[in-house]
C-alpha cells in the first residue's frame, strides 16, 4: 500500500505459481495486484515509474482526469511515448473530483494482463461518506490468468488475425480460488465479524470479459461507481465490465459460517469461445462453528444470472443512479452544441499475404467506430498535436457513419464488414457541451462493448437495444440523476447516450477496454 506525496513503481518480473503451473509475468514491486495507491481528495502525488522490465511500458490512471495536464495520462503514443526498458517516467497525478475508488494499469499491449492495481481516494479531511461509515474497506480486484506468456498469447493473436486464445481461470485478488485444479489453498479469504459492515472497492481489471459478482446470503449495497457516489442500490449481484469500478456495502448479518463470493462470465457475442469458468473467494465469518455451508458444489454457490441475460445485466446498471444532493450535485449538460454519433463494430480485413486467417471466412478481424479503424500513430498525439507536427494523424473524425443502414439487421452486406484504417481525431472547442451516441452493430455477429473515456467523467443518459431511434429515444433520457462514470457497457447491437462538457483541454482517448 501506498500513501505519500511521492512513490515509486518498480515495473519488474516476478515468478507466480497459479494452475499448478509456475512462470515470470511482469509485475509492480514484484507484486500481483500490483500495490494500492491511497490519496485524499484533491491531492496531487508524483509517481515515478522505473522500467525493469524486457518491454516497453506505460501507466494509465484509470478514471484520474488530469485536469490540464494530459501528459501523464499514460496510453501508449497518445499522451507520451512508451517508457523503454532500463528507462524512468515521473508523472504527476491530480486528483480533483474523484472520491471513491479508481484503479491504474499498463495500457502499452496486453502488459495490462498482470500490471495492475488499485487506487483509494478518501474524502477531504473535516469531511465524511454519505453512508455509515464501514468498519472496514476492502479492495476485491477481479482479473484473468493464462497459464502461458501473455506476451505469447498476444503474439499468437496477431499472427493468426482470430480471437485470442481465452484465460485458464478468473481470479480475485490474484487468486483463481477452490474450483481450479491446485489453488484452493490460495484462495482469497475476506474474515468478518457479524454485525459489522465492510465496504467492498470492485474493479474489474479483466482483459476482456464483463463480469457477474455476487456472495452467497449477502446483498450488496451500491454506494459508488467510478469515484462518484450513487443513491444506495440494494442487489443479490452486480454486473461490472472492464475498466469499471464499483464501490459496494457488504453487512456481515447472516450466522457465522463460510459464504462464497464468486465471479463468472457475462458474454454475448455468437460463435464467441469465453472462459466460462466460475473465480471464488470466501467470506468467512469470526467464531468457532461446525459443519460450514462452504464447499466446492454448486449448491454453495451464489445463484449469477446466465452467461448471456442481456436483461438481467443491464437492469442492475439500469438501476444505478447519482447521488445528486447538495453536497454532491450534478450538472447535466441540457443545451447541446456537438452531436456525435459513431457505430462500433467488429470488423475484418483480408488476410495479408494471401494467406487464411483465423477471422471469419479466413479473414483478419478488426474494429471500428464510424468505419475506421485506429491506426497506432508512431509519434505520441500530445506530442504531434504541441509541437504543430504535420502528418501524425487527421482531424476529420466523422460525427456520422458514413454508411446509414439498419445497424442490429441480422444479415447485413459483406462491403459492410471491411473498414478504412486512419488515425483521425475529433475537434471540440474548449467548453462546448457534447452528446456521443455509441452504437452496436450486429457486423460479424456483435458483441458487447466497454468503451473508455480518458480525462473525462460523461452522465449516461439512456441506453436500448435496438438501433437508436432519434425521435423516440430522446424524450426517455434520464436528465436528473443520471450515473456519472468513465466507462460504460454498450450492449450487444444497443446504444448508449452519453454527454460531457469539454473543459479539459487536452488530447484523450476514447477507446473500447477490452484488450488495450
Amino acid at each position: 500500500m501506498l500513501f505519500s506525496v511521492e512513490c515509486i513503481l518498480w515495473v519488474k518480473e516476478a515468478t507466480y505459481t497459479r494452475l499448478c503451473s509456475t512462470k515470470k509475468i511482469l509485475t509492480v514491486n514484484g507484486q500481483f495486484p500490483g500495490p494500492t495507491i491511497e490519496a485524499q481528495h484533491g491531492d496531487t502525488i508524483y509517481v515515478n515509474v522505473y522500467n525493469q522490465g524486457k518491454q516497453n511500458i506505460t501507466i494509465h490512471w484509470h478514471g484520474v482526469l488530469q485536469p490540464r495536464y494530459p501528459w501523464a495520462d499514460g496510453p501508449e503514443y497518445i499522451t507520451q511515448c512508451p517508457i523503454k526498458p532500463g528507462g524512468r517516467f515521473r508523472q504527476k497525478i491530480i486528483f480533483s473530483t474523484e472520491e471513491g475508488t479508481l484503479w491504474w494499469h499498463a495500457h502499452s499491449d496486453w502488459s495490462r494482463a498482470t500490471v495492475y492495481g488499485a487506487i483509494i481516494i478518501h474524502p477531504k479531511v473535516g469531511t465524511r461518506y454519505p453512508f455509515p461509515k464501514p468498519d472496514a474497506e476492502v479492495p476485491i480486484i477481479l482479473g484473468e490468468w493464462w497459464k502461458e506468456d501473455i506476451t505469447k498469447v498476444l503474439q499468437q493473436m496477431h499472427d493468426a488475425g482470430g480471437d485470442p486464445n481465452i484465460s485458464d481461470a478468473f481470479t480475485i485478488n490474484g487468486q483463481p480460488g477452490d474450483l481450479y485444479p491446485c489453488s484452493k489453498q490460495g484462495t482469497f479469504k475476506l474474515t468478518v465479524d457479524r454485525g459489522k459492515t465492510y465496504l467492498l472497492r470492485l474493479i474489474n481489471a479483466a482483459m476482456n470479459i464483463i463480469l457477474f459478482f455476487a456472495i452467497k446470503k449477502h446483498n450488496l449495497t451500491v454506494v459508488g461507481v467510478d469515484a462518484g457516489y450513487t443513491k444506495p442500490l440494494s442487489s443479490e449481484y452486480v454486473t461490472i465490465s472492464p475498466g469499471q469500478t464499483i464501490d459496494a456495502l457488504l453487512s456481515a448479518n447472516q450466522k457465522p459460517d463460510r459464504y462464497y463470493m464468486v465471479a463468472r462470465a457475462y458474454s454475448t457475442g455468437s460463435n464467441h469461445h469465453f472462459d466460462n469458468t466460475t473465480t471464488t473467494a470466501i467470506v468467512q465469518y469470526k467464531g468457532k462453528y461446525s459443519n460450514p455451508t462452504s464447499s466446492s458444489s454448486s449448491s454453495s454457490l451464489p445463484s449469477l444470472p446466465f452467461y448471456n441475460d442481456t436483461n438481467a445485466a443491464f437492469s442492475f446498471l439500469g438501476g444505478l443512479k447519482s447521488l445528486a444532493d447538495k453536497k454532491h450535485p450534478i450538472d447535466v449538460p441540457l443545451h447541446i452544441r456537438n452531436r456525435i454519433f459513431t457505430t462500433i463494430s467488429v470488423n475484418s480485413f483480408p488476410c495479408r499475404d494471401n494467406n487464411t486467417c483465423a477471422g471469419p471466412n479466413g479473414t483478419r478481424f478488426a474494429a471500428s467506430m464510424n468505419n475506421i479503424s485506429f491506426v497506432n500513430p508512431s509519434t505520441a498525439l500530445l506530442q504531434a498535436y504541441y509541437q504543430h507536427t504535420n502528418g501524425v494523424y487527421g482531424d476529420n473524425f466523422p460525427d456520422m457513419p458514413p454508411f446509414l443502414f439498419n445497424f442490429t439487421d441480422i444479415f447485413l452486406p459483406l462491403n459492410l464488414e471491411t473498414p478504412k484504417r486512419g488515425t483521425e481525431v475529433m475537434v471540440l472547442d474548449y467548453n462546448t457541451t457534447v452528446e456521443i451516441v455509441l452504437q452496436g452493430t450486429a457486423l460479424m455477429g456483435g458483441i458487447d462493448h466497454p468503451i473508455h473515456l480518458h480525462g473525462y467523467n460523461f452522465y449516461i443518459v439512456g441506453f436500448g437495444l435496438g438501433n437508436f431511434d432519434i425521435y423516440k429515444d430522446p424524450v426517455k433520457y434520464n436528465l436528473k440523476d443520471p450515473p456519472l462514470r468513465n466507462t460504460v457497457s454498450v450492449p450487444i447491437n444497443g446504444w448508449v447516450t452519453v454527454r460531457f462538457k469539454a473543459d479539459n483541454p487536452g488530447v484523450w482517448l476514447l477507446h473500447c477496454q477490452t484488450g488495450i
